[in-house]
């Protein structure tokens, strides 16, 4: 194997995971540069293993061992790199690279003054994930600022720049996801923050919270403050539960649908979508089916917010799968609604 890796046998995934499932790789390595790509690639051992790419290990469900090399990517680095001209005020360019920590990041383009990723505050996971998931809250996506990013295409061993169109970025999902994305490793991602930035209210939880600290006018750090309130107060910290952050898409039903289902359901949460179309709170048709706070095996429902499932300790991948599968068909049967999960199945 190349003398300059460090790759490291029969590793342990439990801490690189935030669900806390102890499944092992047969190698791993933490990428800090991009050459180390470059260099697996011309090893004859290790370029031929199958690869598992891993940011920050906040979207995947350990099913099992892992019978290959784990790249673990860890590429830090986070700069202002230019300015964008447009018609509404232009935009700075800030870029990371794929192994900062996403809510570290947030924090630091706002101490540069610069808002536009705020409602994403304290989303779990690495600026290299976050297109991958197209992360989003709060009436957020990464897509909303997103300006571009640098791959490693495995391939061919090459650099490439993907814009959004390259991206195919949709609701939780982008190319990455799918099987003509699985050899892209992401480096870096570059935002375009908006020099003329004004709050995104328009989540009525966060604009009830603004408005209960009597925030009138908040700054963009006073926005992302809020967001980490509610965030702590609803939701697990992986690094004291075991957990995937929200574990079920908010499905998206027809204007009918939705009608037939408020008409049996009166206090059905949902929202209006700008094609007609209604989301539907998962959280809530999941709390109405009972999961809240219940387990199967050492995985379960977290007590406050029914859209997470965590590790109650020691749980596999495969009781979590089997909770989740559980869970989907209560909903499926009693509201013919179906529930896509976030994380991915590894």
């Amino acid at each position: 194997m190349h003398p300059d890796l460090a790759i490291v046998p029969d590793f342990s995934l439990r801490s690189v995971n935030t669900f806390g499932i102890d499944a092992r790789a047969r190698a791993y390595l933490r990428v800090t540069r991009v050459d180390q790509l470059a260099q697996v690639l011309a090893d004859p051992v290790l370029g031929a293993m199958p690869r598992l790419l891993l940011g920050g290990g906040s979207n995947i469900v350990l099913t099992g061992d892992v019978d290959g090399l784990v790249l673990h990517m860890a590429i830090a680095g986070r700069a202002i790199v230019g300015e964008q001209a447009d018609e509404h005020g232009g935009s700075v360019l800030v870029r990371a690279g794929a192994g900062e920590n996403w809510h570290d990041f947030v924090q630091w383009t706002l101490a540069q003054g610069l808002g536009g990723l705020e409602n994403m505050a304290l989303i779990p996971g690495t600026v290299g994930a976050s297109p991958i998931q197209n992360i989003g809250a709060y009436g957020a996506e990464v897509k909303d600022r997103f300006h571009c990013l640098t791959v490693f295409e495995i391939a061919s061993g090459t650099l490439r720049t993907m814009d959004a169109a390259a991206c195919r970025f949709a609701y939780r999902d982008s190319v990455f996801k799918h099987p003509d994305g699985a050899g892209l490793a992401i480096v870096d991602v570059t935002f375009a923050l908006p020099r003329a930035w004004a709050p995104n209210l328009k989540y009525g939880e966060l604009a009830q919270e603004l408005a209960a600290s009597g925030l009138a006018a908040p700054s963009a750090q006073q926005v992302s403050d809020a967001v980490v309130a509610i965030r702590r107060r609803k939701l697990p910290d992986p690094a004291l539960i075991g957990n995937a952050g929200s574990f079920f898409k908010n499905p998206v039903v027809g204007a009918a649908q939705c009608a037939a289902l408020l008409a049996a359901h009166p206090a059905l949460v949902h929202h209006a979508q700008s094609d007609g179309s209604e989301k539907l709170a998962a959280g809530w048709l999941i709390d109405q089916c009972g999961w809240k706070g219940r387990s199967l095996g050492a995985a379960g429902v977290y007590e406050k917010q029914a859209l997470v499932l965590v590790n109650r300790g020691g749980a596999t991948g495969a009781e979590v799968l089997a909770l989740a599968r559980a869970i989907q068909a209560d909903v499926l049967a009693r509201f013919g609604v179906s529930l896509e999960t976030e994380p991915v199945f590894i």
